[in-house]
C-alpha cells in the first residue's frame, strides 16, 4: 500500500465526504467519521492494516464547493499537518447551476473550478507525502443528462490536473458507473448525489484501489 505506517490521512470534500461527521475535527473514538466513505476507509485501514496505525481525519463540509474548500484549506488541512490528503470536490460547483440558476454568485464554472483545484494541488503536493484527487460522482446512467454531462467535464479537469501535477487520480465515477450497469440510480442515491451505504462503499473502494490497498492482506 502506498500510505506508510504512522501516517495522518485527511479526507476532505463536501457533504458526500462529511456524511454527518463530528466537529470540529472528526477523528478518534465513538465513530466520529460520519456514515459515509471516510468511515469505511478508516475501518478498512484499521482492520486490514492494524500494524500501520494510520490516523484518519474527516474534514468534509456539507454544501462546500471548490471555492469554499480553497478558502478553508489553511485551517482544515495545512494546520492539521497531514501526511496524506484525499480531495473529492465539485458536485456543488455544478449542482448550484441547476438548483439555484437565479443565483449566479453561487455557481463555480469550469474555469474557476480548474483554477481552484490547480491551486490546491500545487500548494499541497510539496508539503505532503501523497495526494489523491477524486472527481465528483453523479449517480446517473444517462450521460446526455445536462448535469451528468457537466460532471464528466469537471471530472476530466480532475484527471488532467492529476496528470499535470503527477498525483494520484482515483476515478470514483468509473466505479459508480460500473455499479449502475446493474441497478437504477434510485437504488443508490435518491437525489443522484448523496449515496447510500453501498454507494459509499463504491467510493471507498475506488479510493483504496488507487492507494494499492490489499484487501486480501494476511
Amino acid at each position: 500500500m502506498k500510505i506508510h505506517k504512522g501516517s495522518k490521512f485527511i479526507l476532505i470534500g463536501d457533504s458526500v465526504t462529511d456524511a454527518g461527521r463530528t466537529r470540529p475535527i472528526a477523528e478518534g473514538l465513538f465513530n466520529p467519521h460520519g456514515t459515509g466513505y471516510p468511515n469505511i476507509v478508516q475501518g478498512l485501514l484499521t482492520s486490514v492494516y492494524p500494524d500501520y496505525k494510520i490516523r484518519v481525519v474527516n474534514m468534509g463540509s456539507s454544501g462546500d464547493t471548490s471555492r469554499g474548500l480553497k478558502a478553508r484549506w489553511e485551517t482544515d488541512v495545512f494546520a492539521l499537518k497531514p501526511d496524506w490528503v484525499s480531495v473529492m470536490i465539485g458536485v456543488n460547483d455544478i449542482w448550484r447551476q441547476f438548483d439555484v440558476p437565479q443565483m449566479p454568485e453561487s455557481h463555480v464554472y469550469p474555469e474557476e473550478y480548474e483554477a481552484n483545484v490547480d491551486e490546491i494541488i500545487a500548494s499541497t503536493k510539496p508539503v505532503v507525502k501523497g495526494l489523491v484527487i477524486m472527481p465528483p460522482v453523479f449517480w446517473e446512467t444517462n450521460k446526455n443528462d445536462p448535469m451528468a454531462a457537466m460532471i464528466m467535464e469537471y471530472g476530466e479537469i480532475c484527471r488532467k490536473l492529476s496528470k499535470k501535477h503527477d498525483v494520484i487520480f482515483a476515478d470514483a465515477q468509473a466505479y459508480a458507473d460500473r455499479m449502475l450497469g446493474h441497478c437504477h440510480s434510485s437504488y443508490v442515491a435518491w437525489d443522484r448525489v448523496h449515496p447510500n451505504i453501498p454507494g459509499h462503499h463504491v467510493i471507498a473502494h475506488a479510493l483504496l484501489d488507487a492507494l494499492e490497498f490489499d484487501f486480501n492482506r494476511k
